[in-house]
């Protein structure tokens, strides 16, 4: 779509304004020209302004559609189904941005083996149950530890008041 060339803006466009003296308006009763100043009734929105003005848009007769980039073979090309296929990696960079501390990240597997991924899921998913699993123990038991350390100090305070 291009503008219109043969479209001309009507006559008058720009001498509409955006906004109006409130025609209802009425200076309040308690106004005091010396105290508070002169009177100036408030604007609304002119009812008549259409906006800025724009040609209006047809078609482009030169259009010919997008434009579709031709191909072509690549006479060197060879497909090489070992290009990223690598015998070991001993480094993996990783660059991550975080908010909080704290984050750790292990077990990094690269393999394009889903038998020996899914082995190694199996396995982490394990010892990740097992440590768990501790954790909750050795909470319950400082839990258990604190509440009978909170009942043997009550007993003392009950005997030094006698």
């Amino acid at each position: 779509m291009i503008n219109d060339p043969n479209d001309v803006k009507p006559e008058g466009w720009d001498d509409i304004p955006s906004e109006i003296v409130d025609p209802d308006a009425q200076k309040p009763e308690d106004w005091d020209d010396d105290l508070d100043g002169e009177w100036e009734a408030p604007k609304i929105s002119n009812p008549e302004y259409k906006g800025p003005w724009s040609p209006k848009k047809i078609e482009n007769p030169a259009y010919q559609g997008p434009w579709v980039h031709p191909q072509i073979d690549n006479p060197e090309y060879a497909d090489d189904p070992e290009l990223y296929a690598f015998d070991s990696f001993k480094y993996l960079g990783i660059d991550v941005w975080q908010v909080k501390s704290g984050t750790i990240f292990s077990n990094f597997l690269l393999t394009d083996d889903w038998d020996t991924a899914q082995a190694q899921i199996d396995a982490i998913n394990t010892k990740r149950d097992a440590e768990k699993k501790k954790k909750e123990e050795e909470t319950a038991a400082a839990a258990k530890a604190a509440e009978e350390a909170g009942e043997e100090d009550g007993e003392d305070e009950d005997k030094e008041d006698l």
